[in-house]
């Protein structure tokens, strides 16, 4: 017999969606759980602290290294890095978010593949794809329910890039969670207006993330599109705070086409590209392989390529299929 549904008084649709798919996730503590509430229902006062940039900062800081520290040492500190919490560039007391919360750089024809899905997909424990010790899986139900958020990371910045509303929130039970306790700040799109976001964020010079997470499921749950001057992702992973994974690519000049012109290091969001002697010389460390340099240059002279030693390319057609075939052979 099923389980009688708490009034929405008490607790909204959504989140008895999230409360019961969280029952039906492997390892997911009640810590996990209500962290996964606070982070979805309250995404602009966690980020804004996360960032460093909420005014609650200053008083709730040591409690919040508290709970980081001595809650869930195993999974929320990892490491000795840090994030730089500090507006004025100082670096702060420890407040880690690496196997936390992590991305995976997409370039952009990946990333249209996250929100084109029309069909239920299972691809649990993509270790090889997603480097981090938890959330690496991507469980689509209702892959076709996309909302549109506003960007936690530009809201809290004085002056953000815009527009706000290019997070991509999707599937279920995420995307009615968003839709519902955030109703002012999103909307339900579909599947062509957000492949239109991507490609404009796209031309913006803005970089793709698949965004996971150990407290919504352990996860993929969202397209992030990301600047440097807002995303705390990004500039915690610029202080030290490996919050971000390459995607797999790495971007190569031809020589013989490029002008040095100095576009793709203008429009590089992660310092990777220099023009040197008149031509563009790609830092292969620092390169992420998101693809925007590519994208600008008129010369089409900077193309990425796979590169080994950056990891395995979130490829979703192609983990589908290989799925596909292994559950065939095991049949």
């Amino acid at each position: 017999m099923e389980k009688p549904k708490l009034p929405s008084f008490i607790m909204k649709p959504s989140t008895q969606a999230f409360t019961r798919a969280a029952r039906q996730t492997r390892d997911f503590s009640l810590f996990d759980w209500l962290h996964g509430i606070v982070y979805a229902r309250w995404p602009y006062l966690y980020i804004g602290i996360g960032t460093g940039e909420h005014w609650t900062m200053k008083r709730l800081r040591p409690m919040v290294n508290w709970l980081v520290r001595y809650l869930k040492p195993g999974n929320m500190v990892a490491r000795e890095s840090e994030i730089d919490l500090n507006p004025d560039g100082n670096r702060a007391e420890t407040f880690t978010f690496a196997d936390s919360y992590h991305g995976k750089v997409v370039p952009i024809e990946n990333a249209r593949q996250l929100v084109v899905v029309r069909e239920d997909v299972k691809l649990p424990d993509l270790e090889h794809i997603i480097p981090y010790r938890r959330a690496k899986d991507i469980i689509f139900q209702n892959p076709d329910h996309i909302v549109a958020l506003d960007c936690p990371c530009r809201a809290a910045r004085a002056n953000p890039c815009l527009p706000l509303d290019v997070c991509l929130i999707i599937g279920e039970p995420f995307a009615s969670f968003i839709l519902e306790h955030h109703p002012e700040r999103s909307r339900l799109i579909d599947q062509d207006e957000a492949v239109s976001i991507l490609n404009e964020e796209e031309q913006r010079g803005h970089v793709h993330h698949a965004f996971f997470k150990d407290a919504m499921l352990g996860r993929f749950y969202a397209i992030c599109n990301c600047c440097s001057c807002c995303c705390g992702a990004m500039q915690a992973h610029r202080n030290g705070t490996p919050m971000l994974a390459s995607s797999g690519y790495l971007a190569v000049v031809d020589e013989d086409l490029c002008l040095g012109c100095g576009t793709c290091e203008e429009s590089c969001q992660f310092g990777a590209i220099q023009v040197l002697d008149g031509v563009a010389a790609v830092d292969a460390v620092a390169c992420m392989g998101c693809g925007v340099c590519s994208t600008h240059c008129v010369q089409e002279a900077v193309e990425l390529v796979r590169d080994e030693s950056k990891g395995v390319p979130l490829e979703l057609f192609e983990l589908i299929e290989s799925a596909a075939e292994a559950g065939n052979h095991s049949a």
